[in-house]
């Protein structure tokens, strides 16, 4: 199973479009927060499941502040990041995902694609910013996450 990971799109979806048609479709599409309005867009763009939660720039967003979902064997917490305070450390987020049982905690909010396993309990993503980045070199980011039965997750960022 194909996981693609996004954030931070901030209602510039062109490059989520990009990245669709080069990859082709997953069979999961997971979006951090910041679509900035683009909500119905990408779900028109994404003809696979969907699971989005709301960032700070979502004023007006019905979407949920976190979501737990279980996908392809990995109970994942997701979340944009800011109510966590992600852009000065992980501690509480690490504590969260722990606290509902979750392997996996994807994040977004910095706009600079970060991973960390270093927990040996949660592993961390932040796939970065597709709209944008704010990391050395400034490329938008995105990540994916394989899935297959009975062997660990593999994660990948890739650039634009």
């Amino acid at each position: 199973m194909r996981i693609l990971i996004v954030s931070d799109t901030h209602g510039h979806e062109e490059n989520l479009e990009y990245v669709l048609q080069k990859t082709g479709m997953p069979d999961c599409m997971i979006h951090l927060g910041d679509s900035e309005s683009g909500e119905a867009h990408i779900q028109e763009l994404a003809r696979c499941p969907l699971y989005m939660v709301a960032g700070n720039c979502d004023f007006f967003s019905q979407l949920p502040r976190t979501q737990i979902v279980e996908i392809g064997g990995l109970r994942i917490l997701m979340t944009h990041g800011h109510y966590y305070y992600v852009s000065v450390g992980t501690r509480d987020l690490i504590e969260d995902a722990k606290a509902n049982g979750c392997s996996v905690a994807l994040f977004g909010h910095t706009h600079k694609p970060f991973f960390d396993q270093s927990d040996g309990e949660v592993t961390l993503l932040n796939p970065g910013s597709l709209s944008f980045p704010r990391q050395e070199g400034r490329q938008p980011s995105y990540a994916v996450a394989t899935v297959e039965e009975g062997a660990p997750a593999k994660y990948e960022f890739f650039y634009l």
